[in-house]
C-alpha cells in the first residue's frame, strides 16, 4: 500500500524554488473557500494591491495567473503580439530563448539581438535593431537572466522602445522582490514574474502586470487572443475589482493564500529593505567564493545579486559535487543550463534563502565537497 509523501527537508540555493518559510506554508494549510467567495474576493484584491507595491506601479491590471511564470509570460506575448507584429528579442541566455519561441509561436516575425551569455544586453545593438526595423512593435528582453546570472539595463532598455513607439515586454522572473523592478518609472507596459523566486512563496503563480497602453493594444487586435485560457479579456472578468466577478476558471485557492503572506511578509519588511538584504547577502558569499578561489561567471556590474554564476573549477566534476552536496548536506544548488550545461555553478539567493545562516552553510559545505 502506498503511503504518504514525506518531502526530505532540503536547503534550497539553487536557481529557485527558494526555501519557503513556515509562516507561508502554514497559510496554505487553511480551510479551503470558493474561488468566488466574498472573503476570497476580498483577498484577490489585497494582492493586487500588494503586487502593485512589488511591482511599482500604480498599473491597475496587476494579479497572478493561476499557473507559473512560463504561463505569465505566455500571457504576455499571446495578448500583445499579433500575426505579422515584428518583435525585437534580445536573447544572452536560456530565457531570452523561450521569449523568441513565443514570438514565433503568436506569429509574430522576431529580430533577435543577442548577446553573449553572462553578458547583459547591449543597448547599442537594440538601438541598431530598431534603427533597422522602425516598424517593430514590441521590445521583449529579460531583465534578469537566470540562465547565467546577468542583469540588464531595463531602464534604458524601455527607453529606446518608447523612443521607438514600441510596447516593451520584460521578464522579472528573478528580479522581484530582490532587486529593484520600477515599471512605471521605466515605463514597462508588461512584466511577468513568479512566486517561487525572491517572494519565497511556493511554485506555480505568475504575477503580471499590464500599462494602459498595453491594454489600448489588446482591445484594438484584430484578431483573437489564440489562448483561450490566456485570454486578457476573458481572464479580467474574473480579476477586475468592479462589479460581479464571472467565472473563467478555479483559482488555486490555497497557494493564493501563500502568495498573500508572501506579499504581507514583504510589506513588513519593506522593499528597500529587502533589495538591500538581498544585496549584502550577495556580498558576503562572494567574499566566501572567491577565499575559496572560485570564479564569477558574469562581471561585477552585471551581476545579479541573488543568482550567483560561478565557474567550475577545471578538473572537477560539477555533476558530482552537487550529488554530494544534495546527499550529505541536503544542500540544492543549480546546474548550468544550455550553453553553459556542465561547465558553471548557479547558486540562488532568493527570497528566505538569502539570510547569513545560509550562507555560511552554503560555504561550509562547498569547503568540505570541493577536492
Amino acid at each position: 500500500m502506498t503511503t504518504s509523501f514525506i518531502p526530505p527537508r532540503r536547503t534550497l540555493m539553487g536557481p529557485g524554488p527558494s526555501d519557503v518559510p513556515q509562516r507561508i506554508l502554514d497559510a496554505m494549510a487553511r480551510p479551503t473557500i470558493g474561488h468566488l467567495d466574498p472573503a476570497f474576493v476580498e483577498l484577490m484584491e489585497q494582492i493586487k494591491s500588494m503586487l502593485r507595491m512589488a511591482f511599482r506601479t500604480e498599473n491597475a491590471l496587476t494579479f497572478p495567473v493561476s499557473a507559473p511564470g512560463s504561463a505569465g509570460m505566455e500571457m504576455c506575448f499571446v495578448n500583445l503580439v499579433e500575426p505579422g507584429d515584428k518583435v525585437i528579442v534580445c536573447r544572452n541566455g536560456v530565457f531570452g530563448g523561450r521569449m523568441l519561441e513565443n514570438v514565433k509561436r503568436t506569429g509574430g516575425v522576431p529580430v533577435v539581438v543577442d548577446d553573449a551569455w553572462g553578458a547583459a544586453i547591449d543597448p547599442n545593438k537594440v538601438r541598431e535593431a530598431f534603427a533597422a526595423n522602425p516598424d517593430a512593435k514590441v521590445l521583449a528582453f529579460v531583465h534578469a537572466e537566470t540562465s547565467t546570472g546577468a542583469q540588464s539595463e531595463a531602464a534604458t532598455l524601455a527607453k529606446i522602445a518608447q523612443d521607438h513607439g514600441a510596447l516593451t515586454i520584460m521578464d522579472c522572473v528573478t528580479s522581484l522582490g530582490g532587486t529593484p523592478v520600477l515599471l512605471d518609472a521605466w515605463g514597462i507596459d508588461a512584466a511577468y514574474s513568479g512566486s517561487q523566486k525572491c517572494l519565497s512563496c511556493t511554485p506555480g503563480l505568475s504575477p503580471v502586470s499590464f500599462s494602459e497602453r498595453a491594454i489600448a493594444k489588446i482591445q484594438s487586435r484584430k484578431t483573437p487572443v489564440q489562448s483561450w485560457f490566456l485570454d486578457l479579456n476573458l481572464v479580467l472578468g474574473y480579476w477586475q475589482s468592479a462589479g460581479k466577478r464571472t467565472y473563467h476558471h478555479t483559482a488555486p485557492v490555497n497557494p493564493m493564500y501563500g502568495l498573500h503572506e508572501s506579499l504581507v511578509m514583504l510589506e513588513e519588511e519593506g522593499l528597500e529593505n529587502a533589495w538591500a538584504r538581498h544585496r549584502a547577502m550577495h556580498e558576503k558569499l562572494k567574499a566566501g567564493l572567491e577565499a575559496l578561489g572560485l570564479r564569477y561567471v558574469v562581471d561585477e556590474a552585471a551581476r545579479l545579486p541573488q543568482l550567483n554564476s560561478i565557474h567550475v573549477p577545471e578538473g572537477v566534476d560539477e555533476a558530482a559535487i552537487r550529488t554530494k552536496l544534495l546527499i550529505e548536506f541536503n544542500l540544492e544548488i543549480g546546474a548550468g543550463l544550455g550553453d553553459m550545461a556542465g561547465k558553471i555553478w548557479r547558486i540562488g539567493l532568493m527570497g528566505y534563502s538569502a539570510k547569513q545562516e545560509n550562507v555560511d552553510y552554503c560555504l561550509k559545505a562547498l569547503k568540505a565537497c570541493l577536492p
